[in-house]
């Protein structure tokens, strides 16, 4: 039996099966949300009235207290009877507004490419452009297994006809080592479903403030689409870029870098080696990116901060943003969950 969920005043109809979270970004409303596996809290909603199901909701994400006292993840609940819910935190200002609807398309692969160690980049065609904003992710559904996975795109929001992602084999990974890299061809068709998550510069909230970004391995694919975005906003806008990887074999969009810092003084690249020392003759530097910013940055007041990677990476990225004065509501992150931590 299919109930009404109603946020912001913006009430949506969620079928017998379906999370709140799918019915309201299927209706284009928006919802914050992150990883959609219901590891993360990000769509974490109060139930103001009305009955849910958690169904698989986990208890390290939504604990026994926070289930009695009407929390619910968005991404997990489905509907026992018609409701009313709000975020649970302080609240995003965009809950409510018009956002592009998710959508399931078919694709076509139209390239593969290795770009670095163990990393592909995959482009996808499609027959009809995504509505997408610059940052946010697909999610992919692996033919043998029906495993599905999160995907983050390199592309700016007007480059919505082919999708590019930037993808990281893992070890017996059943999308990846077990597709992705061995069976995947061009021409293949591939079913996807887009666009997710919260990681991006709305263009109603950008103020056009200096930025800085720290990507861990194919974390840097979200903020190339960040980077181009924001630079074709306001080209001088001031941007320091950290690509942080453990050796030099695992870096990639050199040129890339190369051809924006030529074009635009005022972006700045740095690639960050953690497990070897740079090759002669680059500018490759080594450490954490996070501790240099720290050493290269002495206030970062007024600026926006992106990370994107590893938990590890993305929380010491969050301390070190606050070390330097960077205010918590500018602070931005995506964090590249492992497929079974659900």
């Amino acid at each position: 039996m299919a109930f009404t969920a109603t946020v912001a005043g913006r009430p949506v109809d969620c079928g017998a099966d379906q999370s709140i979270l799918d019915a309201f970004l299927r209706a284009g409303v928006w919802m914050p949300n992150s990883c959609n596996q219901g590891t993360c809290g990000t769509c974490k909603v109060r139930v103001l009235s009305g009955e849910v199901d958690h169904r698989d909701s986990p208890v390290d994400t939504l604990g026994e207290q926070e289930r009695a006292d009407g929390l619910a993840l968005a991404c997990q609940a489905r509907l026992r009877s018609d409701a009313v819910v709000a975020p649970s935190g302080p609240g995003d200002r965009r809950v409510g507004r018009t956002t592009h609807p998710l959508r399931d398309l078919d694709a076509t692969v139209v390239g593969i490419e290795d770009i670095a160690r163990d990393t592909r980049r995959v482009r996808l065609g499609l027959t009809e452009p995504l509505a997408f904003h610059a940052g946010q992710y697909v999610e992919l559904v692996a033919p043998a297994s029906g495993a599905r996975r999160q995907y983050s795109l390199a592309n700016t929001a007007d480059e919505d006809k082919v999708l590019e992602l930037h993808v990281r084999s893992v070890p017996s990974g059943l999308a990846t080592e077990q597709w992705i890299f061995s069976d995947l061809a061009v021409g293949d068709r591939v079913q996807v479903t887009g666009p997710l998550g919260d990681f991006f510069l709305d263009s109603e909230d950008d103020g056009g403030e200096p930025m800085v970004l720290i990507g861990g391995g194919t974390g840097l694919a979200p903020l190339i689409a960040l980077v181009r975005t924001a630079l074709g906003r306001t080209p001088d806008r001031e941007i320091l870029l950290y690509h942080g990887v453990r050796g030099a074999a695992d870096l990639y969009d050199l040129d890339l870098m190369a051809g924006l810092s030529g074009a635009h003084p005022n972006f700045n690249f740095v690639p960050v080696l953690s497990h070897e020392d740079p090759p002669r003759g680059t500018f490759h530097r080594t450490g954490l990116p996070t501790d240099l910013f720290v050493d290269d940055v002495a206030s970062a007041r007024g600026w926006s901060g992106w990370l994107c990677g590893p938990p590890a990476m993305v929380e010491a990225g969050v301390k070190a943003f606050k070390r330097r004065r960077m205010a918590p509501r500018l602070i931005h992150r995506e964090k590249f969950t492992p497929a079974d931590a659900a």
